[in-house]
């Protein structure tokens, strides 16, 4: 089964009737808040209705399970990392507003005092960054992933550049800037089905890729790399020449067939992320006054 990470998936429905550029911001949107979050909910608040939407969009769950892979993957090594990096007076000092408070129960329950300095231990704080770090990368890719598969590549060049469009001013070539990105979005699916195939063709003369040691792994995956890279400049100047060939002229001014309107759909969408934006900075900004003891301090992103 074809990849469609980075594919636009040919449908109806509601995501696809948003006005592009608004998806634009809504990737934004996800991208800044899911870096910035302070609590686990906040996080589960921003990827719940993107597990809900790729769903109603893609109709399969295989996707989204492949999707998590590589945060999952990058989630573990981080949470390898901090075991061999965060020592017993690190969590101390990571933790001193809850040994400092009332809560002495939350450190001997979570944190019990058995360790000895400097010595090698396996902390919830280390596990707690590597969960933060996997919620983050992965809505991340889910929220880039929704908007090129429910966004047509034209749409999508257009929209680039009219958010662009006050660079302009300044006398740079927006409309070049946003054709390079719509191309480079649009060449990701068309690589990944590339080296696919080059796998296959690879395996078939019989180099392994899974099995062997680091060494062999490496000079199997150069026989992937170099054909890749020369199927990619090929690809590229099949195109440039295909452009050529239709009479593409990048500085010349050009004439719009659609132009993009909002809509009522959209002024639901961005007042509706308008009110989670503004419920998220506030648990940011003054959260511990208000939120319950629970959310503060259990389910804090250290």
């Amino acid at each position: 089964m074809k990849s469609v990470f980075g594919r636009y998936v040919p449908g109806k429905g509601f995501f696809y009737n948003i006005d592009p550029r608004l998806k634009i911001f809504i990737v934004i949107f996800y991208v800044v808040f899911a870096f910035l979050s302070k609590y686990f909910i906040d996080n589960l608040i921003l990827l719940i209705p993107l597990l809900i939407a790729y769903a109603v969009v893609i109709r399969k769950i295989r996707p989204i399970v492949k999707m998590a892979k590589f945060p999952l993957f990058m989630s573990i090594v981080i949470f390898l990392i901090n075991i061999l990096t965060i020592k017993v007076d690190d969590v101390a000092k990571a933790f001193e507003h809850v040994m400092s408070s009332e809560n002495v129960w939350f450190w001997k329950l979570v944190y019990p005092n058995s360790a000895t300095q400097d010595q090698i231990v396996i902390t919830t704080l280390a596990l707690n960054r590597s969960i933060a770090l996997f919620l983050r990368v992965f809505t991340m890719i889910l929220a880039t992933t929704l908007l090129t598969n429910t966004t047509r590549p034209i749409l999508l060049t257009k929209a680039i550049e009219d958010l662009m469009l006050p660079l302009k001013l300044l006398f740079i070539p927006t409309q070049i800037i946003a054709m390079i990105i719509s191309i480079a979005l649009r060449f990701i699916p068309t690589l990944l089905d590339e080296s696919q195939r080059i796998m296959k063709a690879q395996s078939s003369r019989g180099i392994d890729f899974k099995n062997g040691k680091l060494k062999d792994k490496a000079i199997a995956f150069s026989t992937l790399i170099i054909p890749l890279f020369v199927s990619s400049f090929a690809k590229a100047d099949d195109l440039s020449d295909a452009m050529q060939t239709r009479g593409y002229e990048p500085y010349s001014k050009r004439t719009k067939y659609r132009n993009l309107k909002l809509s009522w759909i959209d002024l639901g969408v961005a007042l509706f992320f308008i009110g989670l934006g503004t419920f998220i900075g506030l648990n940011i900004a003054i959260g511990e006054s208000f939120l319950p003891i629970v959310w503060t301090q259990v389910l804090t992103i250290y």
